[in-house]
Formats: structure tokens, sequence, C-alpha cells
């Protein structure tokens, strides 16, 4: 994994973005202003070709989908149509969507026109492919095709990088350099399917930097200013976020915030000591007596409740366990049995607010400074909960992962072990490396 510590215009944020297992070199280039044997004329002789969706396809990806139709018009100076209706003519055409949940795709597949063998099942695998003679009438075609929402999303994204335009084309100003001519070379072109499942943003630190700049530009940190994170995150290929938490709660402050994040196909966490997809600040503004889970468990455990109800159906990493309010230790000590019995009661109301077993939601578990005491004092959650490894504020990991799979596992495993930097130790750009102890689950 690697760690980049980045400005978004004036935020300090931390990124994590695990390499990925990929069919070709990272960085290879797939499209260039040449025509060769087999290429499909993106923009040719002035002209750019028309892009299709179906229109029942994930809103996320037809959203994508209007974001290239953009890119091309910023790479070439003539912004394509995008239409919701079968092809026709024999113009070239780019056809994108996800196999399964696009018409149009599984059309093609059903006429042996698209091999879906490396996408079907996978997670987050797209392939970028030209067709001849796709459809009955369209002669030539460029294939984007996902395995599943942000398959799709990525693959869409992939094609704008290659084109020219960078991720950081809004947030950096990145210039995109003009092109007169795009041809997307013959064959398969993918990145396959990530080795690490959750990698995205932990918006930390964000007052008043990234705070008083959102609320200059769209009146706070609201849904018009996570728009452009959330498109960020999935032009580097990310799909995951800690929101801003000091000062701010995601999922109340703005009712279009979680929808939106889920249209647009990012995963949804809190950060460590915001269990149970409640922030800090809803504890403050809805919350009664202590937090406390030895003298006010009813009220927490509702509290928590309320937390998964507002989840509903929307993509989560719900953050298990409890620290004390305000970013501090939760007793004198390490009262392991406590924590033990607030883990086992948060997974009951998992199971029982969403009607299916715990291990059904994506669940992790921070070992962030005194937490790392339970777990090297024998403290473990069940295997499917992700855990988080830390750094002591200082650089130096606690622990470290053992990259080696369990007997019996899958080499590329289910969930992630996230690794998480303090941002304000990383000056130089170097990341921390230093273990006091190696080999954990």
């Amino acid at each position: 994994m690697r760690a980049i510590i980045t400005h978004l215009r004036g935020a300090l944020a931390l990124l994590l973005l695990p390499a990925l297992a990929v069919a070709q070199p990272i960085g290879t280039s797939y499209i260039s202003a040449t025509k060769s044997a087999g290429s499909f004329p993106l923009f040719a002789n002035g002209r750019a070709a028309t892009l299709y969706a179906s229109p029942g396809d994930w809103p996320g990806v037809l959203r994508a989908a209007r974001d290239v139709q953009a890119d091309l018009g910023r790479v070439t100076g003539q912004k394509p149509a995008l239409r919701t209706s079968l092809p026709h003519g024999r113009q070239p055409v780019v056809l994108i969507g996800t196999v399964g949940h696009s018409a149009l795709i599984d059309k093609l597949v059903k006429a042996g026109k698209l091999d879906v063998k490396s996408l079907t099942g996978r997670w987050e695998t797209f392939v970028v492919q030209p067709v001849a003679n796709p459809l009955p009438g369209v002669r030539q075609a460029l294939v984007v095709a996902g395995s599943d929402k942000r398959g799709a999303i990525y693959g869409l994204y992939d094609l704008s990088q290659q084109m020219g335009v960078s991720p950081w084309y809004w947030w950096a100003d990145v210039p995109v350099p003009p092109q007169k001519s795009l041809y997307v070379a013959a064959g398969r072109h993918t990145l396959g399917t990530p080795q690490v499942k959750y990698r995205g943003i932990f918006i930390n630190d964000e007052a008043p930097a990234f705070a008083g700049w959102a609320k200059e530009k769209f009146g706070g940190i609201n849904h018009q200013a996570y728009e452009h994170v959330f498109e960020l995150i999935l032009r580097l290929k990310g799909n995951y976020l800690w929101p801003a938490m000091w000062g701010n709660a995601f999922n109340d402050d703005d009712k279009a915030d979680p929808q939106l994040a889920d249209e647009y196909g990012i995963v949804m966490g809190t950060s460590h000591h915001e269990p149970m997809l409640r922030a800090q600040q809803e504890w403050k503004r809805y919350g009664h007596g202590a937090w406390n889970y030895q003298t006010n468990d009813s009220t927490l455990r509702e509290f928590w409740r309320q937390g998964i109800r507002n989840m509903g159906r929307h993509e989560s990493l719900v953050t298990i366990g409890m620290r004390g309010d305000g970013d501090e230790p939760m007793s004198e000590g390490s009262n392991i049995a406590l924590l033990e019995k607030i883990v086992a009661d948060q997974r009951k109301i998992i199971a029982r607010t969403t009607g299916r077993p715990a291990d059904q939601t994506p669940q992790v578990w921070a070992l962030y400074k005194e937490v790392q005491d339970y777990y090297d004092k024998g403290m473990r959650v069940p295997d499917d909960v992700t855990l988080l490894l830390c750094d002591d504020n200082w650089g130096i990991f606690a622990s470290c992962p053992s990259w080696a799979p369990r007997p019996g596992a899958a080499a590329t495993a289910s969930t992630a072990i996230l690794i998480m930097w303090a941002a304000r130790v990383i000056t130089n750009g170097s990341i921390p490396t230093r273990c006091r102890a190696s080999g954990s689950r």
C-alpha cells in the first residue's frame, strides 16, 4: 500500500490508494493520436463517437458517462452526444454499462460479441475494448463494461485519464492538453480487480481550511462540496470516505449527503471514535446523559440503532467499538470485558435492524491509541470485521499486517486491512514504515 498526502484546495486530507492488481503495467497507454490496426476512432476527422448507455443502468454510471462526455469536450473541443436509445447507423459508437444491469451490455453478451468471464462476479473490474459489428447496423464500437457499478465507473474514468484528463483537473486546476485525434488501441484494456477492497480519504482536521473554503463557495460542507470530493475519489479509483467530523455530521447536516454518496458509488464510514455511523456531533445534538456504556447503555443502544436505520441499504463500512467522547480513552485501563460486550451488542443491533446476519454488513474496528492495548492484551473481534491499523501519531506502527493469507484463505482478501497515518507527522512526503511488532491476524 502507499499513502499520498495532498491538499484539497486548502484542506489536508489523507488519501489511501493501495496498488491495484493489473492485467497490464500501470501507466500503459491505450489511447494515442495515431490510427493503428484494429483501433477505435474515439475522435477523428473533427468528430467524436456518440456515447450510448441503457436508461436502466445505475444512476452513478450514467452520471460518470456525462463526465466523460464533458471530458471529451475538454480534450477535443467537440462535446459528443450521450444517448440512452439503441444505437443505429454506421458511425462509431461507445457502448457503456454494467454487466447484468445494462440491457445494452447484456445484449452484446448474449450475441457473443463481448466475453465477460473476467468480469462476472468480480469486484470493481472493468474492460475497455473495441468491438467490430457489435449490433445490427453498427459497424464499430468501443465497449466500456463493468462487473458492477464502480467497475463501469472506473472504466469510464480510466478512459478520461487516458485521454489526458487528470483526476485533479478540478481540485488542482491541472490543464487538459488538447488533442486533434484519439484512437483506442485494439485489444482488451483493464486494471484487473483491486487487491484492496476499500480505498479512500479521511477528511480530518478540516477546520478552518476546508470548512472555511466550503462555507465561502457552497454555504458549508454540504452535498455541493461533497460532489467534488466523491468525483475525485472515483477518478482516483477509490471508493471510501470518512467525512469531515469536527463540528460536522455528514448524515445530519445535509440530508442529501448520504443519498448522493450512494448514487455516486461511495462507501461511507465514520471515524475511529464515531461508532455505528453516528457522528460525534449527532450525540451532542440528540444524545441524553453520559457517553458511558456502564451507566447509559440503553440510551446508547437506541442512538446506535438509529444510525443503522439511517444507513438503510446504502453501502457503508460501520465502525464498531467505542472510545471516549471527544477522541479520548473510554475508561481508565483496558476494560476488555466491557468493550467485548459493546461490540457484541452493536453486532446484535446491526443484525436485528438490517434483518441480516451481522457478518453481511461490513464493519471496521480501529486500533487507534488505547484501543491497540485491548488488541495487544488478547481482545479479538469476528473475522468478518476489518482491522484498521494505525500509527502512534509519531510515525510508528504498533502492528503491521501479515500479507500472507491464513490457511484456506484466498490470496486476495475479501476485506482490506486499512492503515491510517496521522497526517501531521508526515511533513516531507515520506511514509512511516517502522513497526513495533508485526504479524497481526
